[in-house]
Formats: structure tokens, C-alpha cells, sequence
């Protein structure tokens, strides 16, 4: 019996590029042009979300990336990343606080519901 999903492994994989991409931008909103902290994890959510996104459809799930899923992915996953940021500022947390979070969340939570929501059924 296996802990994990066979694919699972290919998803992680995906989520440390997703990772690099998202902090190098939320860096580069937060720190160098002085952004909050929810608006910088929202737009450097959407761009890695994007490239995550076509990859995971294409090498995770095999599915085809289609319009109403990426709407789905982006929709759930916006509203953690704004979230997560929000609640940084709230809480006054540092910015790479913030980043450790969300990518610990949004890597189990975005893997149930990708499989469970986005991409579920067999594969095409």
C-alpha cells in the first residue's frame, strides 16, 4: 500500500519550480517595489499558478488544460494565496513567513483539489 499517489512525486516536482517562481516575483513585488504582502502573493500566485497549471495538466494528470479548469485551479487557489497573504499582514508576519505558509498549504491543498475537482476522471 502506497502513502502517496503515484503521482504525486511529478506534482511536488512541478510545485518547486511553481515555488521558485512565486517567491522570485513576490520578492520582487514585496521587497523591491514595495507591494503588500496580499497583492504580492496574488500576482506572483497568478503567475506561477499559470505555468503550473499547463504542466500539472500535462505531466501530472495527463488531462487536457482546458478554460473551465484553469478558471476552477486559478479560483480556489487565488483565494488561498490572497488569503495566506492577508493574513500576513494581519498578522505582521515577514514576508518570507508568508512564502513558507502558503507553499506548505497550497502544495497539499492544491493536490487534493486538483485531483479531486480540477482533474479528476480518467485520464484522455
Amino acid at each position: 500500500m502506497r502513502a502517496l499517489p503515484k503521482n504525486f512525486s511529478t506534482y511536488a516536482y512541478i510545485g518547486v519550480l511553481n515555488t521558485l517562481i512565486h517567491w522570485c516575483a513576490f520578492l520582487v513585488l514585496h521587497t523591491g517595489m514595495a507591494f503588500s504582502q496580499a497583492s504580492s502573493n496574488l500576482c506572483a500566485f497568478a503567475l506561477a499558478a499559470t505555468f503550473s497549471f499547463h504542466a500539472n495538466a500535462r505531466y501530472t494528470f495527463r488531462r487536457t488544460a482546458s478554460w473551465p479548469r484553469y478558471l476552477a485551479f486559478v479560483g480556489f487557489m487565488a483565494m488561498l494565496s490572497f488569503s495566506t497573504g492577508w493574513l500576513g499582514d494581519w498578522l505582521a508576519m515577514p514576508g518570507l513567513v508568508t512564502l513558507l505558509v502558503f507553499s506548505a498549504v497550497s502544495l497539499v491543498l492544491g493536490y487534493c483539489y486538483s485531483s479531486r475537482v480540477v482533474f479528476r476522471g480518467s485520464a484522455e
